[in-house]
């Protein structure tokens, strides 16, 4: 055994069997590990004197039926999407839903994974904002399965079910070019999460492919909210207003940011799609109730939920907890066309063309 000062821990077990941090996790707990793998991982941590807490273990082996779905904002409708359809995947099981809330940045978040480890839960469904290397740490040292619905983590051992938040926005210019819009700007949020990131690129990749002799205007908000979009669009679309070539498009990182765009275009007499056409992203139900109703990517919100339960619930499953891969899923975007970029709304088209119900008598 290795003479070492202090505690060791389960990084330095990983370092010594040569795997990663939620290899060694899984293989300590017997679970999401091959035979190989265990013995490997085990003989590192017995060589080094590693001792695991077994608080933890004992009670982690009495199931609470009890699934968190853990989000930076629970107001955010596409938040209260997924937890339906996580809903209708795990009752059927026997399991409950609870609903955390993490806050924006990824030490509040790493904060609950570690709190939650102690037991009081049987899995994780996690949607973080931003995505740090202590986030990290508590995910893959972390006793109960997590899914993390955002970008593939497969190099650290962690099940996710992603989307293509550069492609969605790439989806989006290219419909506003396809009904002849030409000066198009970009309303995003904060760079240093994981969604602004990606739409960030993708609005600089179309830019280079459809837009090469447009600046392209583009406004950060705050954040991924109305008030925070009724902002940066204001000040966007003022500048804009001054110059020689005023905007006539505007992609929104999310409807709610796309919904500020709309509000900000109304107080400065601007119409919308007439003057300005508006897309948003995740195509929830708030925008597709908002007036004019809201042309947007859809990214597979309930779809992601839905596979990222199917997932928790096949990692906590007896028979099945010693699958060894990282699972990787995937939900590509969609675009729905809709009056915000001058498109009949889909919803009213099909009740138009819908016969009546008629009980017979004449009318």
């Amino acid at each position: 055994m290795d003479e070492r000062p202090g505690k060791i821990t389960l990084v330095e077990v990983a370092e010594r069997a040569g795997v990663s941090l939620g290899s060694a996790s899984r293989a300590m707990n017997g679970q999401g590990a091959s035979e190989a793998m265990i013995d490997r991982v085990r003989t590192a941590a017995s060589e080094l004197g590693y001792r695991p807490d077994a608080s933890g273990r004992s009670l982690r082996m009495r199931q609470t039926k009890q699934i968190a779905f853990a989000v930076a904002d629970i107001g955010n409708p596409v938040y209260v999407e997924m937890l339906s359809a996580i809903h209708e995947a795990v009752a059927p099981g026997g399991y409950r839903v609870v609903v955390m809330q993490t806050g924006e940045t990824a030490r509040s978040t790493a904060d609950l994974v570690r709190t939650m480890s102690a037991g009081v839960i049987d899995a994780m469904i996690l949607s973080p904002l931003r995505v740090d290397d202590d986030l990290l740490e508590a995910l893959t040292s972390a006793p109960m399965p997590i899914v993390v619905i955002g970008r593939p983590l497969p190099e650290h051992g962690i099940d996710s079910v992603s989307t293509d938040s550069a492609v969605a926005v790439g989806l989006a210019v290219e419909h506003l070019l396809a009904i002849g819009r030409t000066r198009v700007g970009f309303v995003n949020g904060p760079l240093d999460t994981t969604p602004g990131a990606a739409r960030q690129r993708g609005f600089g990749d179309a830019q280079q492919r459809h837009l090469p002799n447009n600046d392209a205007p583009v406004e950060i908000a705050d954040d991924f909210t109305v008030a925070a979009g009724l902002t940066a669009a204001h000040a966007l679309l003022s500048r804009s207003q001054r110059g020689n070539a005023p905007l006539d498009a505007i992609v929104a990182a999310n409807d709610l940011l796309a919904i500020g765009v709309i509000r900000a275009a109304r107080g400065l007499g601007i119409r919308v799609p007439e003057d300005l056409a508006v897309t948003g992203i995740d195509d929830t139900e708030i925008g597709s109730l908002f007036h004019p109703s809201i042309t947007s990517v859809s990214l597979g919100s309930t779809e992601r939920a839905r596979m990222a339960a199917q997932i928790v619930l096949e990692r906590i499953a007896p028979d099945t907890s010693r699958q060894t891969d990282v699972r990787q899923a995937h939900v590509g975007p969609t675009l729905i066309a809709r009056e915000s970029t001058g498109t009949p709304d889909p919803l009213l088209t099909a009740l138009a063309t819908t016969p009546s119900e008629s009980d017979g008598t004449p009318q």
